[in-house]
């Protein structure tokens, strides 16, 4: 699991403002047979010009953040979904399916994301419960926060008890199928920036060298 800070106070209001003005019907359309049975909100309507066009305006977000690009290495994205989660609604317990979309928009899911849109101040309830082996993490973020977690890992959406909880979520087909091989580059990828300002230029030239090659290796044809 891991946390990154994706939109500012500036873009947040943009796309917040966005968001208000988009239509929204039940959330069920885009649910899995299993996962339709234990959801429960609502959600902007993907086939809206202006939905289409803030999901493009939040993946563009998503890329120009270096930790994002650098830890998910997206090759593909799933559509972008806007879901708005009010009192009394929730997402059961659920694993997000292997495959999406289809024909040529079809991918592999192997990383989920939630970027969180609204102010934690502004509901109560709604956390995103994700389970692991040792226990469970509940994650309710700042606005502009995002979330990213494998597609694979159970999860759910607490109910909420006061207000409204609105987040974009998404899934991406990284270039490196493995979450291990993804958490090497990442690491290397923070030994670098460490190191950037300590060592001389050829190491840095060969800790490039060494991404690279693993990224030759690992990343699917």
């Amino acid at each position: 699991m891991l946390i990154i800070s994706i939109l500012d106070a500036p873009e947040l209001a943009l796309v917040r403002e966005r968001l208000a003005a988009l239509p929204f019907g039940d959330g069920k359309a885009t649910a899995g047979p299993m996962a339709r049975q234990v959801k429960a909100n609502t959600q902007a309507d993907g086939d809206s010009p202006e939905t289409r066009a803030l999901a493009s305006h939040v993946r563009e977000a998503l890329m120009r953040n270096d930790t994002f690009a650098t830890m998910a290495l997206p090759r593909r994205f799933s559509t972008l979904l806007f879901s708005r989660y009010g009192v009394g609604d929730r997402y059961g317990l659920h694993v997000d399916n292997a495959l999406m979309g289809k024909g040529e928009s079809a991918l592999r899911a192997d990383i989920a994301f939630t970027l969180f849109l609204s102010d934690p101040d502004s509901y109560e309830g709604g956390a995103l419960r994700i389970h692991q082996h040792s226990g469970h993490s509940d994650v309710r973020l700042a606005a502009g926060q995002c979330v990213l977690y494998p597609s694979s890992t159970l999860h759910e959406v607490l109910p909420v008890t006061r207000g409204v909880r609105e987040v974009c979520v998404g899934w991406v087909h990284s270039w490196l199928r493995s979450s291990e091989r993804r958490e090497v580059i990442g690491d290397l990828a923070i030994v670098r920036l460490r190191a950037r300002d300590k060592v001389d230029s050829e190491t840095l030239l060969r800790l490039d060298r060494v991404q690279a090659h693993l990224l030759r290796m690992w990343a699917d044809d």
